[in-house]
This record gives C-alpha cells, structure tokens and sequence, in this order.
C-alpha cells in the first residue's frame, strides 16, 4: 500500500507513513477545522503519532484501505485527509475529509473526494460508501450532493446521541454519474 498514490489535477493523495507529523499535527491540533468532526483536537506530536499508527496505518493493514494525505502539488505540503475507512460501529464504510481553511472553498474537498470514490469503487470495488455531516456544516453536504450522494437520514452515529445527517453512495448510482 505504500506505494499507492492517487493523482488529480492539483492534487497528490497517498496513505500516510510516519514523517508526516509535523503536517499532521498542523490539521489536527486546529479546532476549527476539527469544529464539526466530533474527533477531539490532537494537542501533542504524541497524540499524531499515535493517530499515525493506531488508526491510519492500522486501517491499511487490518482493511486494506483508509484515510490518506492529501498533499497540494503547488504548495508540495498535507494540507488534510480524504478518504475511505471502515467503521466497525457502523459495519459500514465512510468516506471523510479534513482540511486547511486556507483550502476551503476552491474545490479541493470534491475533487480528492472524486479521486478517492473512483478508487473505492472501481479498485477496491465496493458495493457502498456513506458520510456522515454535522447539520450545521452545509459545505459539506454540499460536497456529497456534487458527489450524487444521496440523503438517507437524520440520526446519531453510533454509539452517540447528536444526530447527524446520514448520506449513502452506491457503486449503482456512481457508475450513472
């Protein structure tokens, strides 16, 4: 898997490997970016280590597939995540995303969720993906909806009691796009 990457026009997305610290914690420390995550804010290098190895690595070698760094070609740095990993709690797979704000708004978000749904799909050839949002987070429903996600509910995640907004993808509807 460490020599996977994907590629788009402004983008390079690739699993994560230790040495991406530094831009990790750069992400992860931030609570605005982390504001409607529901994932606590990462205040220590130990904390993105342990990210690093117990959920990012451990996702590669355990499901074959997880979040990935995306890196912007341009600026050569991780500027956030986007990617597919499997929820035990769920039985399902998610597609999530997390960025820079200083890379809201230019379509970064849709474009390395297209690279990633066409991996999911046509590569690791799954039959589903879903994406939970926080309701007062409408950039990114409106991501999932130019992604031809399609709303399925309103409801909490598992195992918690905020409702959040429950959007599902099938390999059928993808492959209409």
């Amino acid at each position: 898997m460490n020599t996977l990457q994907l590629e788009t026009e402004r983008l390079l997305l690739r699993p994560f490997r230790f040495g991406d610290e530094a831009e990790v914690f750069t992400f992860s420390s931030n609570p605005i970016i982390n504001k409607y995550t529901g994932d606590p804010v990462i205040t220590t290098m130990k904390g993105v280590k342990q990210l690093i190895a117990d959920v990012w690595l451990s996702d590669y070698k355990t499901y074959g597939y997880g979040r990935f760094a995306v890196v912007h070609k341009e600026d050569k740095k991780i500027i956030g995540f986007c990617g597919v990993k499997f929820l035990k709690e769920a039985n399902e797979t998610d597609l999530g995303y997390r960025f820079l704000p200083a890379y809201w708004g230019k379509g970064i978000a849709t474009e390395s969720c297209k690279a990633i749904l066409a991996y999911a799909f046509e590569t690791l050839q799954l039959s589903k993906v879903i994406a939970f949002v926080n309701p007062e987070n409408p950039a990114s429903s409106n991501v999932l909806k130019k992604l031809n996600f399609q709303f399925e509910k309103t409801a909490p995640y598992p195992n918690e009691t905020d409702p959040v907004l429950w959007y599902r993808l099938t390999k059928k509807d993808y492959e209409r796009q």
